[in-house]
C-alpha cells in the first residue's frame, strides 16, 4: 500500500516543478507571496500554519489541508492542537466540510505513523 504521505508529497512537487518551470510570472508571484506569508513573523509559524489549516478547510481543499496539516505537525503542533484548530474549522464551515474533516483526521494519522 503506497504512503499517503510521500505520495502527496512526491505529486505535489512534481507538479510544482513543472508549473514553476512554465515561467509564468504571475503564478511565480503566487508561489512566492504564499512561501513568504507563511515565515515567522509577529505570529509564529505554528500558528499561521493552523489558521491556514481552518482557512483550507473552510474552503473544502483537501490538498491545501494535507499541506498544512504537515507544515503544522513540523511546526510542533500537537494532535490536540489539530483537533482543536479543525473543531474551530468546522464549526466555522458548517457541516459541509465533515467530509474533509474526516479525510483530514485519516492524513494525520497518516503523518503520525510516517514519522514512526
Amino acid at each position: 500500500m503506497p504512503d499517503k504521505v510521500e505520495e502527496f508529497n512526491a505529486y505535489r512537487s512534481k507538479m510544482n516543478e513543472k508549473l514553476l518551470a512554465d515561467n509564468n510570472k504571475i503564478i511565480k508571484r503566487i508561489f512566492n507571496l504564499d512561501t513568504n506569508a507563511y515565515a515567522k513573523g509577529v505570529l509564529d509559524v505554528k500558528t499561521k500554519e493552523l489558521l491556514g489549516l481552518v482557512a483550507s478547510t473552510v474552503l473544502r481543499c483537501d490538498d491545501c489541508v494535507r499541506y498544512h496539516l504537515e507544515h503544522s505537525k513540523e511546526a510542533g503542533a500537537s494532535k490536540e492542537e489539530v483537533m482543536e484548530t479543525l473543531g474551530i474549522a468546522t464549526l466555522v464551515g458548517g457541516t459541509i466540510v465533515v467530509p474533509h474533516l474526516r479525510r483530514a483526521y485519516e492524513y494525520w494519522e497518516a503523518l503520525e505513523q510516517h514519522e514512526g
